[in-house]
């Protein structure tokens, strides 16, 4: 897995296009949020096995649970480089605790973009981030 040259700009179309969907488990949740951006900038989905298989958040913790993982943030961490959140950088996910639990979003600069229940997409301070994961660049 690697980041394309045109990351940014994925990225950027990535989130203008899912900026008003409402928030639907199993569809368009944290989780799957943070899948789709790593999946627009490199062509690699790991929300695949979860994406469309679970209505509830709960359900979603079982399915994890089922597959060895105590949460999403357990299962990014199966996948991406685990680094301290402040080596953290645009693009790179973020774990931060949430409402529900823990939620995963995107680096953006000192701020986390987040998913809330609500479907709208907000900001949350970098250094609030209790895990963070690197997006590679390279193979």
């Amino acid at each position: 897995m690697k980041r394309y040259s045109f990351w940014r700009t994925a990225l950027a179309d990535y989130l203008q296009r899912v900026s008003s969907r409402p928030f639907v488990p199993g569809e368009h949740d944290c989780a799957l949020f943070a899948a789709g951006a790593v999946e627009a900038m490199t062509g690699d989905d790991f929300g695949a096995d979860y994406r469309g298989r679970y209505k509830t958040l709960a359900g979603g913790y079982r399915r994890l649970k089922k597959l060895g993982f105590e949460s999403h943030a357990d299962l990014a961490a199966s996948i991406l480089e685990e680094i301290h959140p402040s080596r953290a950088m645009v693009g790179d996910l973020a774990a931060v605790d949430g409402d529900g639990g823990i939620s995963l979003g995107i680096v953006q600069g000192e701020g986390i973009l987040v998913l809330n229940p609500e479907g709208r997409i907000g900001a949350v301070p970098l250094l609030t981030a209790r895990r963070a994961f690197r997006v590679p660049f390279t193979d």
